[in-house]
């Protein structure tokens, strides 16, 4: 799960942009936006650099309903 949506938005970035900025393809962002691939954490700090936050903020993993043995 992820806010990369939210904040290129906020930052008023097209999906080309922010791929332009991390020198990936605008379908790559498309399907990290929906949760459809996972991105190397290489690609994920290059996003949260060129969205000026910070991975943890910008990406969470859901852990609910594991077991915590």
């Amino acid at each position: 799960m992820n806010n990369v949506r939210t904040y290129r938005k906020n930052l008023k970035l097209s999906q080309l942009d922010l791929a332009k900025k991390v020198q990936v393809s605008r379908q790559t962002i498309n399907l990290i936006e929906n949760d459809k691939y996972n991105p190397s954490l290489d690609l994920c700090i290059k996003i949260a650099l060129a969205l000026n936050t910070d991975l943890n903020t910008l990406f969470w993993v859901d852990i609910e309903g594991e077991d915590s043995e």
